[in-house]
């Protein structure tokens, strides 16, 4: 197990700094300036290319990058919120969608996995019919579909929450986005839950402890949910990524100043520092929470861990 988290650990190293180059040639070969203002003359914009070191050849750039970057420098934003560092925008604004982002994450897990459970032991019946429908409908749904119908009837209709957040009320103002965000982990945990608890029942060892008179209850509780509880986490590892940053289409709707705010808009801006800060950041999160899933499966099921050794 160690070997294996070992190698997980250095092809990560190897996929983040991959990443980091890709970005870096792309947005250098973007058109546009992190310095569009108008009132500026060519000398002007000149000047600020040198003094951020934007003069030098990509290649020298990146490597000025790489170098800071290990020192925990990610550099300071261009034009977005000028000359303050990147770490500080990240840390001034992801506290919003980690908040959002994990209660969404929690929220819409936890929903899904009961009824998808509720799905499978009540299967061919309309509740089962009643369960996927819901989740059909949950994953056919964008996101920000989702949100423009909650404010409608939340907020304009029945004025019960807010459909613009409020940092004079955080709680209430999250209400709905995490609503609007949890809808797509719910459907895609009871869809999963559904099939994989119903082809665990059918398999030949839970026919065997069935036959060996296991009551019902300790049946599905301690081997069909259990399994179960593996294929479900495979599929929030992914999405938890992209619920903790905080939908940036929902965080738009909801004019929430999470980092998928920030990310759009030094994206609009050409604010390269931002941009890769923010990207560095996602790319961690993502092969961080994806290693810790893996070294879950070893602790819920004991045969993964075998095999990994």
């Amino acid at each position: 197990m160690k070997k294996y988290i070992l190698k997980r650990i250095l092809i990560a190293i190897a996929t983040l700094f991959l990443i980091t180059f890709i970005l870096f040639l792309m947005e250098k070969a973007m058109p546009g300036s992190p310095f569009n203002d108008e009132k500026m003359t060519h000398e002007q914009v000149q000047a600020l290319y040198a003094k951020y070191g934007l003069d030098k050849p990509v290649l020298v750039q990146f490597w000025n990058y790489i170098k800071n970057m290990m020192m925990g420098d990610f550099g300071v934003s261009y034009s977005l919120q000028v000359n303050t560092p990147v770490t500080q925008i990240i840390a001034q604004h992801f506290p919003v969608s980690l908040t959002i982002g994990l209660l969404a994450t929690v929220v819409g897990a936890i929903c899904g996995f009961v009824m998808g459970i509720v799905a499978a032991l009540k299967h061919n019946t309309m509740i089962d019919s009643l369960m996927t429908g819901i989740s059909v409908l949950g994953v056919s749904l964008p996101n920000f579909v989702v949100a423009l119908i909650l404010s409608i009837i939340f907020s304009f209709q029945l004025y019960l929450l807010p459909a613009v957040y409020s940092a004079d009320r955080p709680f209430i103002s999250i209400i709905l986005p995490i609503i609007a965000l949890s809808t797509f982990t719910m459907a895609s945990a009871e869809r999963y839950a559904r099939s994989e608890m119903i082809e665990i029942m059918h398999s030949d060892y839970i026919r065997l402890a069935d036959s060996k008179g296991i009551s019902r209850r300790q049946l599905v509780l301690k081997h069909v949910v259990r399994n179960t509880l593996i294929s479900v986490i495979t599929v929030l590892a992914p999405l938890m990524i992209d619920l903790i940053a905080g939908s940036m289409v929902v965080e738009k709707a909801f004019a929430i100043p999470g980092l998928g705010t920030t990310y759009i808009s030094a994206i609009q801006a050409n604010d390269y520092n931002v941009v890769l800060g923010i990207t560095f950041f996602y790319a961690i999160l993502f092969i961080g929470i994806m290693l810790f899933v893996d070294i879950l499966y070893g602790i819920i099921d004991p045969r993964v861990r075998l095999d990994k050794g």
